[in-house]
């Protein structure tokens, strides 16, 4: 890849370490010669990121999904760097980033492209999930009744607290704790999860790419919420219908040329039968 000489830092002052590691690592790119530029507050202007060769995000899995839509709509390569808890997205970690960072600057990284949905409602805007985008009923304490078609074809009714699609990178986040299946970050594929149907046969269903997603709102005395990626959240009258499909965007992802994804899984989910359990054997 080649060098980074413009670098955007997007940094969570409430993470612990968060400022002070930035502040080291903005030192060292002014060093290589490498002009930076910083924000503290979310969300950030629209145009943040232009001009930028990547973003150097600090903080949490939260940070960086605030600053995803915009990377991916600009192509700007995105630098996760975990001070938060699990960091899924945020891959480096504080140590590594500091014993790395002079390597990554160079250009001597991998770039993983992941899929993202696509999501319109109605009158809102259109928008862009990395994760997830989440329908429910926008008084807490209600169920939701959502009719789902896949290009047309009825998927079924849904009587649930909500309903989760998510992307493969997604697959770790809420699906995961609502009992959806772990999916490969490559695999360009959409999961419909049920969150708590009324009907127990309603599990996980996995959709290809290209397929278009509409829902519907069946009891339409009630106002339904979306909620993209945990950040942005759009009421939906009860007329409106809610398309999502994967987004011909995808979010390019700084990575060591060594990362490797299950190792990381077995890492945040603890996991057993790694190499010590083999060596054992």
């Amino acid at each position: 890849m080649p060098p980074i000489r413009n670098l955007a830092f997007v940094v969570n002052e409430s993470k612990t370490g968060a400022p002070e590691l930035a502040e080291a690592l903005m030192a060292l790119a002014r060093e290589a010669g490498v002009n930076v530029k910083r924000a503290n507050t979310h969300p950030v202007a629209d145009d943040f990121l232009a001009g930028q060769d990547a973003c150097c995000v600090i903080g949490g899995d939260g940070t960086l999904l605030g600053i995803a839509a915009q990377a991916a709509r600009t192509q700007v390569p995105i630098i996760g760097v975990n001070r938060g808890s699990l960091g899924f997205l945020t891959t480096f970690s504080a140590e590594d980033i500091r014993e790395c960072f002079p390597t990554l600057l160079s250009g001597d990284f991998q770039i993983a492209h992941r899929a993202l949905l696509a999501c319109s409602t109605g009158a809102g805007p259109d928008d862009l999930a990395l994760n997830d985008v989440l329908i429910k009923a926008k008084v807490n304490s209600r169920i939701v009744s959502l009719e789902v078609t896949a290009d047309g074809e009825l998927v079924t009714d849904y009587d649930c607290d909500g309903l989760i699609f998510a992307t493969a990178t997604g697959s770790t986040a809420y699906n995961l704790s609502a009992g959806g299946p772990l999916i490969h970050p490559s695999a360009e594929v959409i999961a419909l999860t049920p969150i708590c149907p009324h009907t127990l046969s309603n599990r996980s269903i996995i959709l290809r790419a290209g397929v278009e997603l509409v829902v519907r709102n069946i009891h339409r005395e009630s106002t339904l919420l979306v909620t993209v990626d945990g950040q942005r959240d759009y009421p939906v009258s009860n007329r409106e219908p809610i398309t999502i499909s994967l987004a011909s965007e995808r979010l390019p992802l700084v990575q060591r040329r060594d990362y490797a994804h299950f190792s990381v899984v077995r890492s945040k989910l603890n996991w057993s039968g790694g190499v010590a359990t083999r060596a054992r054997a």
